[in-house]
């Protein structure tokens, strides 16, 4: 079958057959489809949209892309967790090990940035000699022994994901709900999990703005995930602002570290996390129900079990041993750090959390181009929460750059992304919604 004629079928509106999306995706994987088509599919696609049956085509033909994972034999349920991406979120760094100190088995395949979030993968390639494209065995290995395993894809898993996601980080098609749900799902099964927990975020920082399309998306990926046999729940959560006071992808590991050690824990943060950990759990029989599920997640993070299964983990793909005791002895550090000043006294009433994204994107932390470098130092901490009182004595967060010019210019962004007013304002609830089983 032509792509281009595949192309012009979705592009005047047309549904498209599951032999022609299997056609598209193969020579996508081959690269029989060039980059062009992709990109062209991928914009059909987002205008056009797609229907629940081309979805789960969509999905399963890119699963069939590559290899599967089988996990027998392990003495535990294989859980995952997903967040469509957000400002400030490394809450993967920390659930899976702490699900996996509960005793899951957390095979994780993250992605890479896309736009103005940040992307898993991208933090932790962060850490030095930490391997996020080890082959199977090493994987495999890796969740037997740690319990978890965070990674990127694999030459042999979904590989036709791998290429159409690069595409979409540049070309203003990341907002599509069946492009977003295949590529998710397709990883998860190829993952052979036993369980999956989305979080979908909303706001001002997701890819999902409105809380209508939010709840779209996660509809689409729990009911594809149920056709395709796995057991799916999702939680829509708030991203009106950043989900910690840290952007930029070293700084989000020492931030996870400094969270797993229990040295900080900032409540909005962590209130995700025990959500999606209880979440995760039930989901997997390791707890009786959600409230059960919270209590068995905060033991494991106030007893240090979690922070020694990270420790565990990226040892074992290659990183320090002493990773968590001396997180500045490995960690890039950008050689300029300097205030972003808050224009006027008053209190954060909201803050356009996309526009902090692209202003760490700018810095050289996101990507501008498929193949684009990142800097892991640069980015922001201390950024002031809605409801917090800036001014002389608070600014609105540290920028860390490469250059004093840089550091100026994400200040003024900063600043274009923050409303402050007089008087202060109601606090907004994080979980949203809950859809699933």
């Amino acid at each position: 079958m032509l792509p281009q004629e595949i192309i012009r079928r979705k592009r005047d509106g047309g549904d498209l057959a599951e032999a022609e999306i299997a056609s598209f995706v193969e020579g996508v994987s081959s690269g029989a489809v060039g980059e062009g088509q992709a990109a062209a599919f991928a914009m059909a696609v987002f205008f056009r949209g797609m229907t629940p049956p081309e979805t789960v085509a969509l999905t399963r033909a890119m699963t069939r892309s590559g290899a599967t994972l089988a996990w027998d034999g392990l003495p535990g349920p294989v859980l995952d967790k997903h967040s469509t991406g957000g400002v400030g979120d490394a809450v993967s760094l920390v659930l899976a090990p702490a699900v996996a100190a509960c005793g899951g088995f957390v095979p994780m395949i993250s992605g890479r940035g896309l736009g103005h979030t940040g992307g898993t993968l991208d933090k932790l390639a962060s850490i030095p000699g930490y391997d996020t494209q080890p082959d199977n065995a090493l994987f495999r290995a890796v969740v037997a022994e740690a319990g978890c395993a965070i990674i990127g894809q694999t030459a042999d898993l979904a590989p036709a994901d791998r290429r159409l996601y690069a595409v979409r980080d540049v070309t203003a098609t990341v907002e599509s709900i069946p492009l977003i749900t295949a590529s998710i799902l397709s990883k998860k099964l190829a993952a052979g999990l036993h369980g999956l927990v989305m979080d979908v975020k909303c706001g001002s920082g997701a890819f999902m703005a409105d809380l209508s399309a939010a709840r779209a998306l996660a509809t689409s990926l729990v009911e594809v995930a149920a056709g395709a046999g796995l057991p799916t729940s999702a939680l829509l959560t708030g991203m009106d602002e950043p989900l910690a006071d840290t952007a930029g992808n070293a700084l989000e590991v020492r931030y996870a570290l400094a969270y797993l050690t229990g040295w900080r824990r900032e409540p909005r943060f962590h209130e995700v996390v025990l959500a999606l950990g209880a979440e995760m759990l039930a989901l997997g029989g390791l707890a009786a129900s959600l409230d059960e599920g919270r209590r068995r997640i905060a033991e494991v993070l106030e007893s240090g079990a979690a922070a020694e299964r990270f420790a565990r983990m990226a040892s074992a793909l290659g990183g320090p041993s002493d990773l968590m005791e001396r997180p500045d002895g490995h960690l890039a550090a950008a050689p300029v750090r300097s205030d972003a000043p808050a224009p006027r006294e008053g209190v954060v009433r909201s803050i356009d959390a996309r526009r902090v994204g692209l202003a760490v994107v700018a810095l050289g932390g996101g990507r501008t181009r498929a193949d684009g470098a990142i800097d892991p130092a640069v980015g922001l901490t201390d950024l002031a929460p809605v409801g917090a009182r800036v001014g002389r004595e608070r600014p609105l967060a540290l920028v860390h750059a490469r250059s004093p010019d840089e550091a100026q210019a994400a200040a003024v962004a900063l600043a274009a992304a923050y409303e402050i007013g007089d008087e202060p304002i109601p606090a907004r609830s994080l979980i949203l919604e809950r859809i699933g089983p």
